[in-house]
């Protein structure tokens, strides 16, 4: 094949993954030259090599072997990444799949824009489009703004990624979880005209998969491990306070209530874990003193209730029910009725969710 204009990582640890699938959708409904390089992670590369059938010969096809002995995606995906040439890369989880012409739609939209980074949408088996990131209306798909637009929603940095500027950027090695969010986080406040493939054709999230490579246990300072590796990039300290503040409230909104739900529901009970999570709602704080006063009136119920002296996890698990109904007032309105309209505030973020969820 001639040099490939995008450069697509899978990583794929276990011989149940589809992985077969997950090449075809990309070698046979894509139009530009795509190499496919397919890490077999921490397995015998013949038992992948055999579930890949014929695509193990294709010649956009290569089989990578890596072994680091580390339950993490992290490892493999940066393999890939550092074996790539071509222009753009992108990554595709092993179990799922690229919609025909999502490549080349991508593609399409980065000459259009010069964006350095194209979101795909995101479909999720047959639960329809993924709300984030919850951008504003009337700038749904070019020159997107971190902040304005909430980029920092889409944790996982899927669609089209320009190798000239972000060709150094790994996933964060290392780390039980999170390796996605300082990498995806640098494209979002680094980057330049990103775009996002809103009505185009999108990447396909196959749901089912039962050997996860980060479902383990872990404490909660495990699952905040990214705070550290954000904050330890070169462009975090110079990030204003607007941004910060968009950062946490995402990282609380998102990652911090699930966090409190899987401890509710660990064999040592949430009590165990309150002042963990004291920490974790402190070290955001310090990024932005404004991000807890963002939250809805339910998710700041829930924070009371977790940080009591003695928390009932009844009543947390019925807080949870509340901000979950999203057409409650507690979960879309502030404490402060003068913050119930701010941008990172849950009204305008569920109602610019809802919009995107619903496009295409």
């Amino acid at each position: 094949m001639s040099e490939p204009q995008v450069d697509v990582t899978i990583a794929v640890h276990s011989a149940t993954r589809p992985i077969a699938r997950a090449v075809a959708s990309i070698v046979d409904h894509t139009r530009a030259e795509v190499r496919v390089n397919v890490v077999a992670h921490n397995i015998d590369p013949d038992i992948i090599r055999t579930n890949l059938g014929a695509y193990a010969e294709h010649p956009q096809v290569r089989l990578l072997p890596f072994a680091d002995g580390i339950p993490s995606p992290a490892g493999p995906m940066n393999h890939g990444l550092s074996k790539s040439t071509a222009p753009f890369v992108c990554v595709l989880g092993s179990d799922d799949e690229f919609a025909p012409g999502a490549l080349d739609s991508w593609l399409a939209l980065q000459r259009e824009t010069g964006a350095t980074t194209v979101i795909a949408k995101i479909r999720i088996g047959e639960r329809g489009h993924d709300p984030y990131p919850p951008v504003r209306a009337g700038r749904r798909q070019r020159d997107l703004d971190a902040v304005r637009d909430r980029l920092a929603y889409r944790s996982a940095p899927l669609g089209l990624v320009d190798r000239s500027r972000f060709g150094d950027l790994r996933f964060t090695e290392g780390l039980p979880s999170g390796e996605d969010l300082a990498y995806s986080s640098a494209l979002w406040f680094t980057g330049s005209a990103i775009a996002y493939d809103l009505f185009g054709p999108p990447y396909i999230v196959n749901e089912g998969a039962e050997d996860r490579v980060t479902s383990a246990a872990r404490s909660v300072d495990a699952d905040f491990a990214f705070l550290d590796a954000i904050e330890s990039t070169e462009w975090f300290p110079s990030l204003r306070a607007r941004a910060r503040t968009a950062l946490a409230v995402k990282i609380l909104r998102v990652h911090f209530f699930d966090a409190a739900l899987a401890r509710l529901k660990s064999p040592e009970g949430l009590a165990a874990h309150r002042d963990a999570l004291e920490r974790v709602i402190q070290r955001l704080s310090g990024w932005s003193p404004q991000a807890v006063s963002l939250l809805s009136r339910a998710d700041r119920d829930v924070i009371d209730e977790v940080l009591a002296d003695a928390p009932d996890p009844e009543r947390v698990l019925h807080l949870l029910d509340t901000r979950w109904n999203y057409r409650s007032p507690a979960a879309l309105l502030t404490r402060n009725p003068f913050l119930a309209l701010h941008p990172q505030a849950p009204f305008r973020t569920l109602y610019a969710g809802l919009r995107a969820m619903n496009a295409g």
